[in-house]
This record gives structure tokens, sequence and C-alpha cells, in this order.
């Protein structure tokens, strides 16, 4: 298991990862969620001076609208390239219940240059009352294998530890090279529930060579993204996953977010990794 103690828990970087923008809510829920491309690149330049290291992508059309159009996917990538130094781009294929499996995967293979690494929903997931994302073991192993060929890294993205059994059918399938980049996620309506003690579960089953980061929604970002800190792992912040500084109050930024992780895992004594460095963690 992935999950030893703290062995070597004060040399090993910490990677943190931001999600600016989302597929869901927008400028009404908080007015300082970026949405167009320029504004995108803006916010990764303030987060990657601030200590993240990954950037997770989701587009939006003229109007704030979630989109798969491939031509937007290449203005956020040329933005980036325009105003960040070396920040990784990793582009979602999330939209399950939205957009096909053929527009889901586009960006990722028919942008210039491509992402360093792209996501992979490892299961099914609800939203709401009558949307489900699928996600099937035929999509995933799709999925998987065009990225293998096409040089792009998975984030293989768990709502529950009832997906692990797929990750590890890719593993066994030789469809992921190692290190495997894993996304253990709580509070979504249908999975695992947010809970320190649930953290600590997710990775003690997660397979060998595995680097798991932590995506909690809402008001649990802080407390669990801070237990995977103390446990080894990584983490996730942004405004994708959670619009408040504290509660009551709008986060003015994603890099206002990246700077408070930064600030907790110093006092914490987990060295921030950089981007070169998240790249040779990850094996990128």
């Amino acid at each position: 298991m992935p999950y030893e103690g703290y062995s070597d828990y004060f040399e090993k970087k910490l990677i943190i990862s931001v999600a600016t923008t989302g597929g869901h809510h927008g400028k009404e829920a908080n007015p300082n969620l970026p949405e167009q491309p320029e504004e995108i690149a803006r916010d990764l330049k303030a987060c990657e001076e601030a200590g993240a290291s990954i950037a997770h992508i989701h587009a939006r059309d003229g109007d704030g609208n979630g989109t798969k159009d491939v031509a937007r996917f290449q203005a956020i990538r040329d933005a980036i390239d325009e105003y960040c130094d070396d920040i990784i781009v990793n582009f979602t294929t999330g939209g399950g219940g939205i957009w096909s499996r053929e527009e889901r995967i586009a960006p990722i293979l028919e942008t210039e240059p491509r992402p360093d690494m792209a996501t992979v929903d490892l299961g099914p997931i609800n939203f709401g009352q009558t949307r489900t994302a699928v996600n099937t073991r035929e999509q995933n192993e799709e999925y998987a294998r065009a990225m293998l060929d096409a040089d792009v890294k998975p984030e293989l993205e768990l709502f529950n530890p009832g997906h692990i059994p797929e990750m590890e059918h890719l593993v066994e399938n030789d469809l992921l090279e190692p290190p495997y980049w894993c996304t253990t996620i709580f509070g979504m309506q249908n999975g695992t529930p947010a809970h320190p003690r649930n953290v600590i579960n997710f990775a003690d089953n997660l397979p060998e060579e595995s680097e798991w980061q932590v995506l909690a929604l809402g008001r649990h970002q802080l407390p669990l993204t801070t237990s995977s800190i103390a446990l080894g792992g990584h983490v996730r912040v942004g405004m994708e996953d959670n619009i408040y500084y504290r509660k009551g109050e709008l986060a003015e930024s994603n890099a206002q977010l990246v700077r408070r992780t930064a600030r907790i895992a110093d006092e914490m004594e987990r060295p921030v990794a950089t981007p070169s460095e998240t790249r040779e963690i990850l094996g990128l």
C-alpha cells in the first residue's frame, strides 16, 4: 500500500494542484472565478508564483458556459504558455451525461502542444436529480490507451473506494505507467463522505507506486487537504471545488487558496514542489 506513515514525511515535496474554473458554477457564484482564456492564465500565473505546479483546466465559451470546443482549450493553452513559466497543464475529460466520449477527449488529442496530463473518471457519478456521468470500463480503457499513445499522463479521478478496482484493472492491463497519479475525491453527491478517517482508508487501499492528492468540496476543502498534507499526500484547491476562503467570505482569487495551502505546508514542514520537481515526482 502507498501510505507507510511518516518515514519520509519531512523530505517529501508537496504537489499543489489548482482547479481554477470547473464546469458548473460561474461568476454568479463568485465574480472572481475566471472563465475566459486570458483571465484563467493571469490567475494561473499568480497561482504558480504562490506554489501551484499543476493547473486543472476546464473551458468556457464566451458566455461562460462549459464547452468541449477544441479551439477554446487551445486558446487557454496558448494563454497559459504566454503568462506562466512552467506550470503543468492538465485538461479535464469530464462532462459525462452532457458530451459524447469523442467530444470529451478531443481537446487532449487535438491541441498543440498536447497537455501534460488529462483526467480519467473511473466510475459513475450522479449530478442533481437526473444526470449521471456513466464512465464505463470500456471508456476508461479507451481514454487510457489514447493517452498512453499520446504521451499524456492520466490523472485518475476516484470518487469512492469502489473505483480502486477500476484503476487496478488499467494497471493490470498495462494501460498506465507508474507512478500513478490519483485524485481521491470527497464530499460529492454519491462520492466518499468527507471525513479524515476516509482519507486514510482511501490512501491505504491505492495500488503500489501511487501518488495521490485530496480533492474536497466546499467547506471540506481546508480540513481534508490539511489531512492529506499530514499523511504525506498532495492537495488540490481552487474555485472549481470551493468558492469561499472561509465561511461567508468569498475567495478573492485561486491564488489566495494556493497561498494558504503553501503557508500551512510550511508550518507543517512539508516543502512545496516546484513544477520541475513535480515533473520528476510524477515521471512526466
